[in-house]
């Protein structure tokens, strides 16, 4: 809604109506529209503009908190359609295989729904999304694991923040879990890591009536399924996110717990690692950077490396549950990386995903 605010203030800007440093959006389910700040507008050349504002997801911790905001409009061809075209720029992030915008249905049509009625007859609207520091930005997310790339995508759902670290998504996801295990009693359930996680196992034709997308609340969705008569639970998810339970974090949201590169390099000491390689995996940008690199150059050591890890991953899954709920539960794990494809997964993880019917699938964008 933020990008729709500044948009809102660049087509202001195009008919040379005064600069407001709030305008009026227009919001699902709400009778009033929202006044959102906005920061600039200015002209560029003839029938070029550009707006400025900022990302406010309010007291959240969200990645795109103060997330610069750059909207640069000018008028469209006259038989263009849609009327108003969006187009990314600079940090925006697209699909891999064509280059378009990656954008859900609910931003794309927040963007139109509020543009398109002030329009006038034959008019039509080219609008360049920016975000400065996008690309930048996406590097700390799993963007390029779902087949987007250059930048942040509007995958906005809603016009509210919906924290995967918020209490509410923790009741919602027990509500699921309970649905579920309703359903297919004695059968296999997929504790999902996300919503990319959850496009991901849908594709890789994990049976939808059996995923729980549980955001960041591992341990506590872990007790529950086994407080369900759940008896085998897979979880399924990015390594980024699953290797924190191999060091016994299982809340794992950023802003409370980050100990992945800690957690790879002391296992893979144990493994035998040394010296200046060991440093060199503790000091690698990303933890997959990292691994892929001991692939290349210790592949025998990396194989025995991951193999632990995931290991650990269901060792450490199970130990959790043990020690706050008394139903036995197998755990396994099946891990995935930013090619889209399987890392691996604990021995458990395998057999679960052979009784779950898993099968490969082309990468492919989850916009």
């Amino acid at each position: 809604m933020w990008v729709t605010a500044v948009a809102l203030a660049a087509l202001r800007c195009l008919r040379g109506q005064p600069f407001s440093a709030e305008v009026p959006v227009a919001l699902p389910n709400r009778r009033e529209p929202e006044l959102l700040p906005v920061e600039q507008a200015a002209r560029l050349g003839d029938g070029i503009v550009l707006a400025a504002g900022r990302c406010r997801p309010g007291d959240h911790p969200d990645l795109t908190r103060n997330l610069p905001i750059w909207v640069q409009a000018q008028w469209g061809a006259a038989d263009q359609d849609p009327a108003v075209v969006l187009r990314p720029g600079e940090g925006v992030g697209v699909h891999a295989g064509s280059g378009e915008l990656c954008a859900s249905g609910f931003a794309t049509a927040l963007l139109r729904n509020n543009l398109a009625p002030l329009l006038w007859a034959g008019e039509t609207l080219d609008l360049q999304l920016v975000f400065p520091t996008g690309e930048r930005l996406a590097r700390r997310t799993s963007n390029a694991a779902f087949g987007v790339v250059d930048g942040l995508a509007l995958i906005g759902t809603c016009a509210e923040v919906q924290p995967s670290a918020a209490p509410d998504q923790l009741a919602a996801a027990r509500l699921r879990l309970q649905a579920v295990a309703t359903a297919r009693p004695g059968q296999p359930v997929v504790l999902v890591l996300g919503e990319n996680g959850r496009d991901l196992a849908s594709r890789c034709s994990l049976p939808e009536a059996a995923l729980v997308k549980v955001g960041n609340w591992v341990g506590p969705l872990l007790v529950a399924a086994a407080e369900q008569g759940c008896r085998q639970v897979l979880l399924w998810g990015y390594h980024g996110k699953l290797l924190k339970l191999a060091g016994g974090i299982f809340h794992t949201h950023h802003h409370l717990a980050d100990g992945r590169a800690a957690v790879v390099t002391a296992f893979a000491a144990l493994e035998g690692l040394a010296g200046d390689a060991l440093v060199q995996l503790h000091g690698a940008s990303t933890v997959e950077e990292g691994l892929n690199a001991l692939r290349t150059v210790h592949p025998a050591l990396s194989a025995r490396l991951e193999q632990r890890l995931w290991l650990e991953i269901e060792q450490q899954a199970r130990a959790y549950v043990a020690r706050h709920s008394e139903q036995p539960v197998q755990i396994g794990a099946a891990v995935f990386d930013r090619g889209r494809a399987l890392r691996g997964g604990g021995p458990v993880g395998q057999q679960l995903l052979q009784e779950l019917g898993y099968r490969p699938q082309e990468a492919a964008s989850a916009c």
